[in-house]
């Protein structure tokens, strides 16, 4: 009997111990992996390719190579043309001209898409309430590169970047009914006529 008092304040003191200790929540890293190390890398590879001189085997030297490098995928012009003529009201004059010429070109064309990046997601916060999904703090951050590069006989005619140098977000959840959060979402649609 002495046993199950004392488990009550046992596991109570545990639980407080751990609510403080937010480096015990998990956290995780997303690495698309490519030959640059960061943001600044990819592009400065990517600021190398010049339209209607880059060949080929030059965008393999810079590391735009889909054969020795993971994660560039291959593109056709019919990729092509639904990536940029997704809209009936988009006409091909209004195309870029390199775009244009792989879409004339058809099985002369290939393009690269290439998605390096590093993202981490780190949980921040009291373990107790993340633990129980009453409240969870999530900070992301890393970077992310997007290019394009279209080729017609070996030899780039269109090229494009985006991306995002620096990444910095913060999510917030709160879940006044914890583990139970989602279990009156699911009662509640089941109700609903």
């Amino acid at each position: 009997m002495a046993l199950k008092i004392m488990a009550g304040p046992l596991i109570f003191a545990l639980l407080s111990a751990a609510a403080g200790c937010g480096a015990l929540l998990p956290s995780s890293r997303q690495t698309v992996q490519s030959p640059w190390a960061n943001f600044d890398e990819a592009k400065k590879a990517y600021d190398s390719i010049h339209v209607g001189k880059t060949s080929a085997r030059q965008l393999e030297k810079l590391g735009f190579d889909p054969y020795t490098n993971p994660n560039i995928e291959i593109m056709t012009y019919v990729d092509i043309i639904q990536k940029f003529m997704f809209n009936p009201s988009i006409r091909m004059q209004d195309l870029d001209e390199g775009l244009q010429q792989c879409i004339h070109a058809k099985t002369g064309c290939r393009a690269y898409s290439i998605t390096p990046g590093i993202i981490y997601d780190k949980r921040t916060g009291n373990l107790f309430l993340d633990f129980f999904n009453f409240k969870r703090h999530i900070k992301k951050t890393g970077w992310k590169f997007d290019a394009l590069v279209v080729m017609v006989d070996d030899v780039v005619v269109y090229k494009q970047w985006g991306g995002s140098p620096s990444i910095d977000a913060i999510t917030d959840t709160q879940n006044p009914l914890g583990p139970f959060q989602g279990a009156s979402d699911m009662f509640i649609n089941m109700i609903k006529p």
